[in-house]
């Protein structure tokens, strides 16, 4: 059925996508407002050559967590939430993987939308109520998203290009009156900002959407170009668009770039908004139909298509920015930012380190199948996915939040389970199991 993506099966071989066509959206995730606003902080309390030191060493730990994470959706051609089952948390475990993941993308799309709409407005004089234009902006983004991944391709080979021509329009318009040279060499206009933070910082940016890499990483068709896939898009990302923030921080001795680039009005200012919110809510919304998906197959039983249920959350996102309660939502999606960077670590000790059902997994993919088998719940791995949260969230120390949740979950999954196996070695590291129906829909 048209839309439903393979959102509770693999995908096939030959739906399998090239490596570019999956790096340029990929690519867009990267490149965004969000990415530049990063930048500029840094920028602001780093020189140049600090500042993409840093970057190029909080790159390298995306990085990895991106491989690792994009390498089993690509084997397996399954979602992050759907691998999960057979990674780590089982099939109940693995629908509260789904429902957070869901939830954080939802609550993202419609803070977003709440940024697109405000852009179209500037772009149009304000001569159409801002939450009108919430409403319809909403719909557009929610009717690329139901026709699946193909939408998302078409959508990123235009966003990505206008992104990049209006940010280097925008770029030259403000730095036109200064001196490259100086630029590059000149000292940060800030307070000291130290290599540490600023490589957690990096690092954090982008954390949850290294975890949620198997949602595209599932159409490349081998480790090959997943490799390429996601390191382009993050050290050609990330560097670039750092580059240019920090040339602009120090031009205008503030780390408030973007508010500038917003404030040279028209069209130019417009389309940054505009392509940069388009192609990253399409992702959100994206990601959270297949979590929903997931969460409501192994819950409830329920398989709803993807297309309908993409348009069913979009409605809701859209209807979170219109009545404007997704501002005090903020810090609860930061919250869930937190618990988020866990689940990919303790997906990637079981899946690379333990390899629990790895057996199972390469059988059921010769039959184009999922396995048969699967337990209710790994406690291990939410015993270790709370406490790493906790860790994460209170303590302030060590990295930062993001990244101590992340290396927290991964040690405790691995001693936990390395305990459990050597008390319970009869038990094979599995948990109470039960036959499941594997077929492809």
């Amino acid at each position: 059925m048209k839309g439903e993506d393979f959102a509770l099966s693999r995908v096939p071989a030959e739906a399998r996508r090239p490596m570019w066509e999956v790096f340029l959206i990929r690519f867009g995730a990267v490149v965004t407002l969000s990415q530049f606003i990063v930048g500029a902080e840094l920028g602001y309390g780093m020189t140049l050559k600090e500042t993409l030191i840093a970057t190029l060493l909080g790159a390298v730990l995306l990085e990895i967590i991106s491989f690792l994470c994009g390498v089993a959706g690509a084997w397996e051609g399954l979602s992050t939430s759907l691998l999960t089952r057979w990674s780590g948390f089982g099939r109940l475990g693995s629908s509260l993987i789904g429902l957070i993941i869901g939830i954080s993308c939802i609550g993202w799309f419609g803070v977003q939308n709440s940024v697109f709409a405000e852009g179209v407005n500037q772009a149009l004089g304000g001569i159409i109520n801002v939450k009108i234009l919430m409403f319809l902006t909403g719909i557009l983004v929610t009717l690329l998203v139901v026709y699946g991944y193909k939408m998302l391709s078409y959508t990123a080979s235009i966003a990505v290009p206008g992104f990049i021509i209006a940010i280097g329009i925008a770029t030259y318009k403000l730095l036109s009156k200064y001196d490259i040279n100086t630029l590059m060499n000149s000292m940060p206009p800030g307070p000291h900002l130290s290599l540490g933070t600023a490589i957690t910082v990096v690092a954090g940016g982008f954390m949850v959407g290294a975890v949620i890499t198997p949602d595209l990483s599932r159409y490349n068709r081998n480790g090959k170009d997943v490799f390429w896939m996601t390191i382009l898009s993050i050290f050609a990302g990330e560097l670039s668009v750092t580059f240019l923030a920090v040339l602009m921080s120090h031009a205008i001795k503030s780390a408030d770039v973007v508010t500038i680039i917003l404030n040279l009005g028209g069209w130019i200012a417009a389309a940054l908004v505009i392509l940069s919110t388009v192609k990253i809510n399409d992702l959100n919304l994206y990601a959270a139909s297949l979590g929903i998906s997931n969460f409501l197959d192994a819950v409830f039983g329920i398989k709803i298509n993807r297309a309908f249920l993409t348009i069913i959350i979009g409605l809701l996102g859209t209807l979170g920015s219109i009545l404007g309660i997704l501002d005090k939502f903020v810090a609860f999606l930061t919250i869930l930012g937190i618990a988020i960077p866990p689940i990919g670590g303790i997906m990637v000790v079981d899946y690379f380190i333990l390899r629990r059902y790895r057996n199972e997994l390469i059988e059921s993919r010769k039959q184009g199948q999922l396995p048969e088998v699967v337990e209710d719940w790994n406690p291990i791995a939410i015993i270790s996915l709370v406490a790493a949260f906790l860790i994460g969230y209170f303590f302030k120390g060590g990295l930062n939040q993001t990244l101590n949740s992340l290396l927290s979950g991964m040690i405790l999954y691995y001693l936990l389970m390395k305990a459990y196996m050597m008390f319970m070695p009869d038990k094979g590291a599995k948990f109470i199991q039960e036959n499941i129906i594997g077929k492809e829909e």
